[in-house]
């Protein structure tokens, strides 16, 4: 019996982390801010990264896609946290095309790839510089659902020895 449960649980696992990159779930021995590439990026240029955040544009080029996004601390799954802390900007470079309907502004995306030279770019009227990652694996995080909105009917006449939550008749 004990072999059979084992079975099935090394089964069920293993279909949970099917579809997310290896590369994703697992990070790189070393682990460097975007602001640390930004003041030494001789010194970690082609050094394996995993970053993630959210997208805030997609421009697609020739041959590859640039994603600029906004970096957030990771899960040690990989999946971006929601918080409102970030420690900057990154460019992402993915080879072909990706549709920006898909990976729209908002979206989470875990990247992982090998730092390059990084490059300038304006943000409004402000010159800034972005570390750039060409990508070797990325994941976009499914979308969070609709907030979901339960309206209730509350009896005007409360102290009843009974609570009901239902919508009103229809008149």
């Amino acid at each position: 019996m004990k072999p059979l449960v084992s079975l099935f649980l090394g089964l069920l696992l293993a279909g949970c982390a099917g579809d997310i990159p290896r590369a994703i779930r697992e990070a790189p021995a070393e682990t460097v801010l975007p602001a640390e590439v930004l003041d030494a990026p001789e010194a970690w240029r082609g050094r394996a990264v995993r970053w993630g955040g959210d997208i805030v544009s997609v421009e697609n080029h020739k041959d590859e896609t640039w994603i600029e996004i906004v970096e957030k601390p990771l899960y040690p799954s990989g999946e971006p946290r929601r918080t409102d802390s970030s420690r900057g900007r990154f460019l992402a470079v993915v080879p072909g095309f990706l549709d920006p309907a898909v990976y729209a502004r908002k979206r989470s995306i875990t990247v992982a790839g090998m730092l390059e030279a990084p490059i300038s770019r304006t943000i409004g009227e402000y010159l800034y510089r972005y570390p750039v990652v060409r990508v070797a694996s990325h994941y976009l995080w499914p979308a969070e659902p609709a907030a979901v909105h339960h309206y209730y009917y509350y009896d005007p006449w409360w102290p009843y020895p009974w609570r009901y939550d239902r919508p009103p008749p229809r008149k």
